[in-house]
């Protein structure tokens, strides 16, 4: 049995993105000690040596992490441990060029050009076809050893300050503008950039949006709720968010909001999204906040 710092040495592969394929992808499949340490079977070590070679290759982890190791060894064999055809596809134009200006550590180049591709794709568009794709190919770049944290950091700031403008320049909302959404995450989820792309998303429907930031207690997400007369609760949760502590937190939450008001989970974990939580709306992505919105004034507004 490895231990999961034998593990990182054996496979080149982080104990942090180790844990992360195994709230992701149900893969690697550790057993615990009695101090509740995790230790990997050897047959699992050799996955994820024949994972590491494909990753080098080019491969995306969502298409090789969990597969058996038969085939494994028959998709590098069967492509010379080249991702081909079977590779998913490559970044368009202006993800790749933005994401070249990261690699380069050019700032100030990164963030005049995510303002000029906003200007010209318009927000909903940029959000969706281009800040997204980005941030996930930053994921995986990340997962596969290319990239620096220090780098996705970078990127996060310049984004932000992009978003953080364009919101702030937006058509102003009516006093009366609905829904009233008020958006944040549980303690622990420090991953705010989702929380500002919903929020410009719903700014561009007219919604009154209190974005509360990162890692709100409970209690105070209930109060805020009421002193903002939310109709609508939005949660944001990362790819990191501890599958069973975040369901738990939204069914008390679901229990102390007021009746009317509905709470949304934005979530890409799939095992979360198939789990659910009664009262509980799971967004998988971002796009799905117009249709949503739309719902929620038909039903709700006269009309």
């Amino acid at each position: 049995m490895f231990t999961i710092a034998a593990v990182e040495r054996d496979t080149r592969l982080g104990k942090d993105t180790l844990r992360v394929w195994e709230r992701r992808y149900g893969f690697p499949r550790p057993l615990r000690d009695d101090n509740g340490e995790r230790l990997y079977p050897p047959e699992q070590v050799e996955q994820l040596r024949h994972i590491r070679r494909l990753l080098d290759a080019g491969w995306r982890p969502g298409r090789i992490v969990g597969l058996p190791l038969e085939e494994l060894q028959r998709v590098g064999q069967l492509s010379g441990d080249a991702p081909g055809a079977r590779a998913e596809p490559a970044l368009q134009a202006e993800p790749k060029a933005l994401y070249e200006l990261l690699r380069a550590h050019d700032v100030v180049a990164l963030r005049r050009a995510l303002m000029q591709t906003l200007l010209r794709r318009g927000l909903a568009h940029f959000i969706t076809e281009v800040a997204q794709p980005l941030l996930i190919e930053i994921g995986e770049a990340w997962a596969r050893g290319q990239l620096e944290v220090f780098e996705e950091h970078l990127c996060s700031e310049a984004l932000e300050t992009v978003l953080r403008a364009a919101i702030a320049t937006a058509p102003e909302v009516r006093a009366d503008g609905t829904p009233r959404v008020l958006l944040t995450t549980f303690p622990g989820d420090q991953h705010g950039l989702g929380l500002l792309m919903a929020e410009a998303l719903l700014t561009l429907e007219g919604a009154g949006c209190m974005n509360l930031g990162c890692q709100t207690p409970l209690p105070d997400i209930v109060a805020a709720a009421r002193a903002h007369h939310a109709d609508i609760v939005a949660l944001g949760f990362s790819l990191v968010s501890p599958l069973g502590a975040s369901l738990e937190h939204l069914a008390e939450l679901r229990a102390r909001l007021d009746a009317p008001v509905e709470l949304w989970a934005g979530t890409p974990l799939a095992a979360m999204q198939r789990r659910g939580v009664e009262g509980v709306l799971m967004l998988a992505e971002l796009g799905g906040i117009h249709a949503e919105v739309g719902r929620w004034r038909a039903r709700t507004v006269p009309g």
